[in-house]
Protein backbone atom coordinates (compact mmCIF):
# COMPACT_ATOMS: atom_id res chain seq x y z
CA UNK A 1 0.00 0.00 0.00
CA UNK A 2 1.86 3.17 -1.12
CA UNK A 3 0.93 6.47 0.81
CA UNK A 4 0.06 9.04 -1.83
CA UNK A 5 0.83 12.10 0.10
CA UNK A 6 -0.13 13.60 3.23
CA UNK A 7 -4.03 14.54 3.52
CA UNK A 8 -3.61 16.71 5.99
CA UNK A 9 -1.49 17.61 9.62
CA UNK A 10 -4.00 18.78 12.62
CA UNK A 11 -2.90 21.16 15.18
CA UNK A 12 -4.98 22.47 17.84
CA UNK A 13 -5.36 26.78 18.42
CA UNK A 14 -6.37 28.85 20.75
CA UNK A 15 -8.49 31.23 18.05
CA UNK A 16 -9.68 29.63 14.91
CA UNK A 17 -10.03 32.94 13.51
CA UNK A 18 -6.91 34.51 14.59
CA UNK A 19 -5.21 31.39 12.97
CA UNK A 20 -6.10 31.64 9.91
CA UNK A 21 -5.55 35.20 9.75
CA UNK A 22 -2.00 35.19 11.61
CA UNK A 23 -0.90 32.22 8.36
CA UNK A 24 -2.50 34.41 5.83
CA UNK A 25 -0.78 37.24 6.63
CA UNK A 26 2.88 35.83 7.44
CA UNK A 27 3.01 32.59 5.45
CA UNK A 28 0.66 33.28 2.75
CA UNK A 29 -1.41 30.24 3.20
CA UNK A 30 -4.90 30.39 1.40
CA UNK A 31 -7.77 29.74 3.69
CA UNK A 32 -9.62 26.56 2.28
CA UNK A 33 -11.87 24.81 3.98
CA UNK A 34 -13.69 25.32 7.24
CA UNK A 35 -15.42 22.46 9.34
CA UNK A 36 -17.72 22.65 12.63
CA UNK A 37 -19.57 20.34 14.31
CA UNK A 38 -20.94 19.73 17.89
CA UNK A 39 -19.78 16.42 17.71
CA UNK A 40 -16.99 14.79 17.38
CA UNK A 41 -17.49 12.41 13.96
CA UNK A 42 -15.30 9.72 15.28
CA UNK A 43 -16.34 8.86 18.85
CA UNK A 44 -19.65 10.72 18.82
CA UNK A 45 -18.75 12.69 21.62
CA UNK A 46 -20.52 16.04 22.46
CA UNK A 47 -17.83 18.09 21.87
CA UNK A 48 -18.21 21.57 19.75
CA UNK A 49 -14.97 22.15 17.87
CA UNK A 50 -14.21 24.73 14.62
CA UNK A 51 -11.90 22.82 12.48
CA UNK A 52 -10.04 25.17 9.81
CA UNK A 53 -7.82 24.10 6.68
CA UNK A 54 -5.17 26.03 4.62
CA UNK A 55 -3.25 25.62 1.79
CA UNK A 56 0.68 24.96 2.44
CA UNK A 57 1.34 24.11 -1.08
CA UNK A 58 1.48 21.21 -4.01
CA UNK A 59 -1.41 19.44 -2.08
CA UNK A 60 -0.19 19.56 1.53
CA UNK A 61 -2.92 20.89 4.21
CA UNK A 62 -2.35 22.13 7.67
CA UNK A 63 -5.24 21.82 9.73
CA UNK A 64 -5.67 23.59 13.17
CA UNK A 65 -8.81 22.16 16.05
CA UNK A 66 -10.49 25.23 18.45
CA UNK A 67 -11.69 23.24 21.21
CA UNK A 68 -13.44 26.06 23.22
CA UNK A 69 -14.73 23.43 25.73
CA UNK A 70 -11.47 21.73 26.64
CA UNK A 71 -8.73 23.10 29.18
CA UNK A 72 -6.30 25.67 27.41
CA UNK A 73 -3.16 23.88 25.42
CA UNK A 74 -0.22 23.04 26.87
CA UNK A 75 3.25 21.22 25.71
CA UNK A 76 4.55 17.73 26.66
CA UNK A 77 6.77 19.56 29.65
CA UNK A 78 9.44 16.57 28.63
CA UNK A 79 10.27 17.54 25.30
CA UNK A 80 12.19 20.55 24.64
CA UNK A 81 10.72 23.29 22.46
CA UNK A 82 13.33 23.22 19.67
CA UNK A 83 11.71 19.41 18.96
CA UNK A 84 8.20 19.49 18.14
CA UNK A 85 7.24 21.83 15.41
CA UNK A 86 6.88 21.85 11.51
CA UNK A 87 9.21 22.63 8.84
CA UNK A 88 8.14 24.05 6.02
CA UNK A 89 9.98 24.18 2.40
CA UNK A 90 10.29 27.60 0.63
CA UNK A 91 11.28 28.21 -2.83
CA UNK A 92 14.96 30.08 -1.84
CA UNK A 93 17.41 31.59 0.54
CA UNK A 94 16.16 35.23 -1.09
CA UNK A 95 12.22 34.07 -0.12
CA UNK A 96 13.45 32.98 3.56
CA UNK A 97 15.51 36.10 4.60
CA UNK A 98 12.60 38.16 2.91
CA UNK A 99 9.66 36.04 5.26
CA UNK A 100 12.19 36.79 8.21
CA UNK A 101 12.64 40.74 7.38
CA UNK A 102 8.49 40.67 7.21
CA UNK A 103 8.47 38.52 10.66
CA UNK A 104 11.11 40.70 12.85
CA UNK A 105 9.14 43.93 11.23
CA UNK A 106 6.07 42.21 13.00
CA UNK A 107 7.71 42.13 15.97
CA UNK A 108 7.80 38.24 15.91
CA UNK A 109 11.25 36.90 17.22
CA UNK A 110 12.83 35.01 14.77
CA UNK A 111 16.15 32.01 15.46
CA UNK A 112 18.41 32.15 12.55
CA UNK A 113 19.27 31.47 9.35
CA UNK A 114 20.61 28.19 10.49
CA UNK A 115 23.17 26.64 7.99
CA UNK A 116 22.21 23.07 7.89
CA UNK A 117 24.43 22.12 5.25
CA UNK A 118 21.79 20.46 3.08
CA UNK A 119 19.33 23.38 3.91
CA UNK A 120 19.51 26.77 5.47
CA UNK A 121 16.43 27.29 7.97
CA UNK A 122 14.46 30.04 10.18
CA UNK A 123 12.39 29.13 13.38
CA UNK A 124 9.54 31.01 15.02
CA UNK A 125 6.35 30.81 16.60
CA UNK A 126 2.82 30.97 16.06
CA UNK A 127 0.10 32.77 17.53
CA UNK A 128 -0.50 29.33 19.31
CA UNK A 129 2.87 28.50 20.55
CA UNK A 130 3.86 25.99 17.85
CA UNK A 131 7.38 26.42 16.50
CA UNK A 132 7.65 26.83 12.70
CA UNK A 133 10.70 26.35 10.59
CA UNK A 134 11.22 27.85 6.84
CA UNK A 135 13.56 25.72 5.26
CA UNK A 136 15.37 26.87 1.77
CA UNK A 137 17.43 23.57 0.02
CA UNK A 138 21.13 24.07 -0.29
CA UNK A 139 22.04 20.20 -1.18
CA UNK A 140 24.13 19.60 -3.78
CA UNK A 141 23.55 16.22 -5.71
CA UNK A 142 27.24 14.75 -4.01
CA UNK A 143 25.71 15.59 -0.56
CA UNK A 144 22.86 13.76 -0.80
CA UNK A 145 24.71 11.09 -2.18
CA UNK A 146 26.26 10.70 0.60
CA UNK A 147 23.80 11.44 3.22
CA UNK A 148 21.82 8.22 1.43
CA UNK A 149 25.12 6.07 1.26
CA UNK A 150 25.48 6.27 5.01
CA UNK A 151 21.57 6.08 6.34
CA UNK A 152 21.57 2.68 7.18
CA UNK A 153 24.77 2.64 8.53
CA UNK A 154 23.88 5.35 11.00
CA UNK A 155 20.37 4.27 11.82
CA UNK A 156 21.71 0.96 12.95
CA UNK A 157 25.01 2.48 14.91
CA UNK A 158 22.13 4.83 16.85
CA UNK A 159 20.40 1.92 17.49
CA UNK A 160 22.79 -0.16 19.38
CA UNK A 161 24.71 2.73 21.08
CA UNK A 162 22.80 6.06 21.78
CA UNK A 163 25.34 7.96 20.76
CA UNK A 164 25.52 10.59 17.69
CA UNK A 165 27.19 8.31 14.50
CA UNK A 166 30.18 10.18 12.78
CA UNK A 167 29.17 9.29 9.11
CA UNK A 168 28.14 12.32 8.13
CA UNK A 169 30.20 15.04 10.65
CA UNK A 170 31.61 16.68 7.10
CA UNK A 171 28.01 18.41 7.54
CA UNK A 172 28.98 20.33 10.65
CA UNK A 173 32.32 20.26 11.05
CA UNK A 174 33.09 22.65 7.93
CA UNK A 175 35.15 19.84 5.87
CA UNK A 176 32.10 19.88 3.14
CA UNK A 177 32.42 23.92 2.79
CA UNK A 178 36.64 23.13 2.13
CA UNK A 179 35.48 20.61 -0.18
CA UNK A 180 33.22 23.14 -2.19
CA UNK A 181 35.67 25.81 -2.82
Amino acid sequence: MPIERIHHVAYRCRDAKETVEWYGKYLDMKFILAIAENEVPSTKEPDPYMHVFLDAGNGNVLAFFELPTKPPMGRDPNTPDWVQHLALKVDSLETLMATKARLEEAGIAVVGPTDHTIFKSIYFFDPNGHRLELAADTATPDMLGKLDAVKRDMLDEWARTRTAPRHAAWMHDGSHAARQE
